[in-house]
């Protein structure tokens, strides 16, 4: 997959395409479905299966305020979206300028002149461009006189669970990251440097790997079963996020414990397959009900680890 990061659109980047426009932030199974519809109508069409997007998310621009904690990086978006068999990831700057363009300039000039638009594929409700002006009924007026067909799907969904989002977030946030793998079809999934702890661990004779992280969105404070990603190989594991109040506290760290690893972590990237939540973070009296908890943990993380990496259709 080829990624193009440009607002210069005066030069064309495809012949003849078939687009998806969004934020596909979390690319989640609604929106695999979308990638899914824009391929096998390229194929149909001999035309290049593209996806538009906007860095930084337009929301971060336009309502400041708001908290939005994006579910992915743009390296992990990235990734994802190639797995649906993408031509041309198009990241479009998100600047006050380009959030003042009209939504028919946009169709005029990038999906037209620039990408060769051919087929436009829209998510249920989908409206872009200022004030939201992009919708299907002015989409239709110019599918007819453009030239391009316009597809525009249901809502996706399972039983009474829409995909969305904000959905996603809302899960992980409350540290329902089970509940998060129906709608992501994966593991929500925190990436993170392995650098040097407060090594309490370590003396208990459970040494974790404590991590920073680019990701926005981390599950809520708790203790969890995680798969945990190092060069390519999962290792299962568990993961505690908060202070340590047992040990007064510090600062909020993100730690995982890799059973039966023998290696140097320290410098390496990781990543954090979040599988299921076990307990709050607590504070114990003493040392020994520490250790006895934290062996407990293991013993469930392994029985709730036995099934592999969990993931939906």
């Amino acid at each position: 997959m080829r990624t193009i990061t440009t607002d210069d659109f005066s030069r064309p980047l495809c012949e003849r395409s078939v687009v998806t426009i969004g934020n596909f932030d979390g690319v989640h199974r609604g929106h695999r479905e979308i990638f899914s519809r824009v391929r096998r109508r390229a194929d149909l069409l001999g035309a290049a299966a593209v996806v538009v997007t906007f860095d930084p998310h337009p929301l971060k621009l336009l309502d400041p305020e708001r908290p939005l904690r994006l579910i992915t990086t743009r390296e992990q978006q990235r990734a994802l979206i190639a797995e649906s068999d993408i031509d041309l990831l198009l990241v479009i700057p998100f600047t006050p300028a380009f959030a003042a363009t009209p939504a028919e300039a946009f169709v005029r000039t990038v999906l037209h002149g620039c990408l060769g638009v051919r087929a436009l594929v829209i998510g249920h409700d989908y409206a872009f461009g200022r004030g939201r002006e992009g919708d299907e009924q002015l989409l239709e007026r110019l599918s007819g006189e453009l030239g391009f067909e316009l597809i525009a799907l249901d809502p996706v969904g399972e039983r009474e669970l829409l995909f969305s989002s904000s959905a996603v977030r809302r899960l992980v946030a409350q540290g329902n990251v089970a509940g998060a793998v129906a709608m992501l079809g994966r593991c929500h999934r925190v990436t993170g440097q392995v650098v040097p702890g407060r090594r309490i661990g370590r003396t208990l004779g459970f040494p974790t790997a404590n991590i920073v992280t680019a990701n926005e969105l981390i599950p809520a404070d708790g203790v969890y079963a995680v798969w945990v990603e190092v060069a390519g190989e999962l290792h299962q594991g568990a993961c505690s996020i908060g202070v340590n109040p047992t040990f007064d506290g510090g600062s909020h760290t993100i730690e995982a414990f890799l059973f039966d690893y023998d290696g140097d972590l320290y410098g390496r990237e990781i990543v954090l397959h979040f599988v299921d939540r076990l307990r709050d973070i607590v504070r114990f009296n003493d040392v020994e009900s520490l250790m006895a908890q934290i062996r407990t943990d293991v013993a469930r993380c392994r029985d709730l680890l036995m099934a592999g990496l969990p993931v939906e259709a």
